[in-house]
């Protein structure tokens, strides 16, 4: 009997490692089939699972609950499982180098509990060769077991768009590779079980890996060269978004807008692929341009903040400013690598301490990680400038009564409205007189 079947017969277990916004729906997800065993280091993550409480809003507090997941921080019950998955973080050090110290110390930890006959598969974001090249010698170095002997190994890279309601996990076609034919079925029916939209058998594993750090590489480019757009519009005193609506009236517009561009997965990967580009001799030419466009673009909006502050006529190192979003990206929780902190930071040059309001960030965390105190929209008042930096849903909805009794009492045009990413009615809040910016 295949390991697939045993685990379809319960007879084995599956174990993900690494419960964050990928990790725990993917643990979720295969425990509505199977048996499964969630694993992270985090005391505290685990217990606020094992409380039915969901931290990352992507499952829900209801999901939580109900799973049939047994959450650990106990490295030793890994070894009740034969088909364990990867989902620890990639990021990068502080030159843009990979670091790959989370998916090595995961792989520690599975290698001291791996068992003969299982299958390691790997969904953190690497360059091509991670896998094979440093993933198998340590589990081997740990285990003290052979590679295509005593277990297999495969990579799928992770497809999960955090907050995103509609491209969930189930309905996202799953790339799935091994490191033989034996082993890329036993991945891709074992996956088949929970992935609605299919999976696609890559041809190698280095080519599941290739694909991952290339989409959103791609992705990264397109959004640099609306970035740059918008930097020249600028120039031109041309509406951006006006500009992008006309453009994608053709039907073969990409429909790629300008904003900032963090987050674990496209703000990181890039890296990742001119890093193992250079190491084998070619310097990337398009894909550093598009990341050192991106990486600038919370400095230009910070120029543009400071630029209206004087127009409207305000002492700019005593300005209120309120920033609404920290996260990374609209209607999640998720404030790792938020291009947001590069606003803030600039601003503190021009002794601004903004006022940084976020209904779905979580205030300990942004406290304790990051040293910022999140306030209460409830208490925002007598502000200068107000920053719509992140498209959160909250904010949409917002009238101009809403915006209004943020404001001090003073006339419109002293009043300063920037908005990053183009959400607020530009008429309506220019015909009532206030000073009015756009990415």
């Amino acid at each position: 009997m295949s390991l697939y079947d045993k685990i379809l017969n319960r007879e084995e277990k599956i174990a993900v490692v690494g419960l964050g916004y990928v990790g725990m729906p993917l643990a979720v997800a295969f425990a509505k089939k199977i048996d499964v065993i969630g694993f992270d280091l985090s005391e505290k993550k685990i217990g606020l699972y094992q409380a039915g409480i969901d931290p990352t809003n992507e499952v829900g507090d209801e999901e939580i609950k109900q799973t049939t997941v047994r959450f650990t921080n106990s490295a030793a019950d890994l070894q009740q499982a034969k088909f364990h998955i990867v989902a620890v973080p990639t990021p990068i050090n502080s030159d843009k180098t990979p670091n790959l110290a989370p998916v090595e110390s995961a792989s520690r930890t599975i290698g001291r509990n791996l068992v003969k006959g299982s299958v390691v598969v790997y969904e953190s974001t690497v360059y091509p060769g991670v896998t094979e090249d440093v993933c198998i010698p340590i589990l081997e170095e740990e285990s003290g077991l052979v590679c295509g002997v005593d277990f297999k190994i495969g990579y799928s890279p992770e497809r999960i768009n955090p907050g995103d309601r509609v491209h969930v996990l189930e309905k996202i076609t799953k790339i799935v590779s091994g490191m033989d034919e034996e082993s890329l079925e036993e991945i891709a029916k074992v996956y088949e079980l929970i992935i609605e939209a299919g999976v696609h058998r890559a041809g190698s594993i280095k080519v599941a890996e290739a694909a991952k750090v290339v989409e959103n590489s791609q992705r990264d480019i397109n959004i640099a060269f609306m970035n740059e757009l918008a930097m020249v519009f600028d120039r031109m005193n041309i509406d951006t978004k006006e500009v992008i609506d006309a453009m994608n009236t053709k039907w073969n517009a990409l429909k790629f807008y300008p904003g900032l561009v963090g987050g674990h997965c496209i703000g990181v990967d890039p890296y990742y692929f001119i890093y193992e580009a250079e190491k084998l001799g070619y310097h990337s030419q398009i894909i550093l341009s598009g990341r050192k466009i991106n990486d600038g673009m919370g400095e230009f909006v910070s120029d543009a903040i400071i630029k209206n502050l004087i127009l409207a006529n305000k002492v700019v190192k005593t300005a209120k400013v309120v920033i609404f979003g920290l996260t990374f990206k609209e209607d999640c929780p998720d404030i790792r690598n938020s291009k947001v902190f590069d606003i803030i930071n600039t601003l503190k040059e021009y002794a601004i301490e903004p006022l940084i309001v976020d209904p779905y960030a979580d205030p300990e965390t942004a406290r304790e990680e990051y040293g910022i105190e999140l306030s209460r929209v409830e208490d925002i008042q007598d502000a200068d400038c107000l920053v719509f930096a992140v498209a959160h849903e909250d904010y949409r909805q917002y009238s101009l009564e809403d915006l209004e009794r943020f404001f001090g009492d003073w006339a419109n045009d002293e009043k300063v409205i920037i908005d990053v990413k183009s959400i607020m009615p530009k008429r309506e809040i220019e015909e009532q007189g206030y000073r009015f910016w756009r990415l």
